[in-house]
């Protein structure tokens, strides 16, 4: 249902069909959907008590697209950047709420059959509307998602050793520029062991005790090590992914996500201001490596250098670098 822009308006349409017995999603603009804040709110705390009482039956679960996100706003500008939707839901009681954010479309495909084929849940998925890569096959998918998160044996190079660096990333966004970051690392130091692990499902960060999606500390430590230097590209505020890791052993992580930082410009320069792009996102991970010394000194000069290439470019032709509008994934 369609056509008065309000989202008080839709959200309440959409829980009274399903408080009928019926089906479906509420598709909203990131920023907007704040909106309703207060009402999802309700929706989930109505969820929680409900489950304590014998006699209601399951419903179909609240869900809700958040899409036109805070990375690509050519248009609209600073005012539709607001990624604070997942911070609202992260603190509802954990038996009501879901949070997933697919990393290309496959996985998008499989994360909305779930979701709108559970019932009882408050269920949130961050998809971009904008053409992106596409990572994974169907059946990649389905077992990725059904996982909610996991190493990506395909991108990585430390298979069967210790790794010197986890690159993490949460987000079709962030994923891509960890993805073109790898291939900076691996292009440029060759002899780093890399590991590469995406989350889908973002509770899968909080422990099993706090939630039910929730990693134990050893399956934790399996995927992101006890003290590895781990640098994670997140869709949303950095503050969230520290909140939901708090109580895991390693501490050595450095997140990257949106800083309150944006104008109208192209894609890859707001996430140059909020340095979750490739360039920056390598900086830290040499710097989390001491052990490279003037070697790594050198790829932080380069690095530096492309910022700044980056930055004259689309000021003299109003979009962004040719390599990084046809970039692409090589192994």
């Amino acid at each position: 249902m369609d056509g008065m822009l309000s989202e008080h308006m839709c959200e309440g349409w959409l829980e009274g069909y399903l408080l009928t017995g019926r089906h479906g999603f509420f598709a909203s603009y990131e920023a907007f959907i704040r909106i309703v804040d207060s009402m999802a709110a309700q929706h989930a705390k109505w969820l929680k008590v409900c489950n304590q009482l014998s006699w209601r039956q399951p419903i179909a679960s609240l869900n809700f697209i958040l899409t036109s996100n805070v990375w690509q706003q050519d248009h609209n500008g600073f005012t539709h950047q607001d990624p604070g939707f997942l911070d609202h839901i992260a603190n509802k009681k954990a038996d009501v709420v879901r949070m997933y954010l697919p990393p290309d479309t496959n996985c998008l495909l499989s994360c909305f059959d779930h979701c709108i084929k559970s019932k009882n849940y408050v269920n949130a998925i961050v998809a971009s509307k904008h053409p992106s890569c596409q990572w994974l096959t169907m059946e990649q998918a389905v077992k990725h998602c059904t996982q909610g998160i996991g190493i990506w044996e395909w991108a990585r190079n430390d298979c069967g050793e210790e790794p010197d660096v986890v690159m993490a990333c949460c987000g079709d966004t962030p994923t891509l520029e960890i993805m073109a970051a790898v291939t900076i690392l691996r292009d440029e130091m060759p002899e780093l062991k890399i590991r590469v692990v995406n989350v889908v499902d973002l509770f899968k960060l909080e422990s099993d005790h706090k939630h039910p999606h929730g990693l134990s500390d050893a399956e934790y430590d399996a995927i992101f090590t006890k003290d590895k230097p781990v640098i994670f590209a997140f869709h949303g505020y950095p503050t969230l992914i520290h909140e939901l890791t708090y109580e895991r052993h390693n501490h050595n992580i450095s997140v990257h996500g949106y800083q309150e930082e944006g104008t109208i410009t192209t894609p890859f320069d707001m996430r140059v201001q909020n340095q979750i792009d490739r360039f920056n996102l390598v900086k830290d991970a040499i710097m989390h490596l001491p052990q490279l010394g003037n070697k790594g000194s050198f790829l932080i000069q380069k690095m530096n250098d492309k910022l700044v290439e980056h930055k004259q470019y689309i000021a003299e032709y109003g979009q962004d670098l040719e390599e990084i509008r046809n970039w692409e994934w090589h192994k």
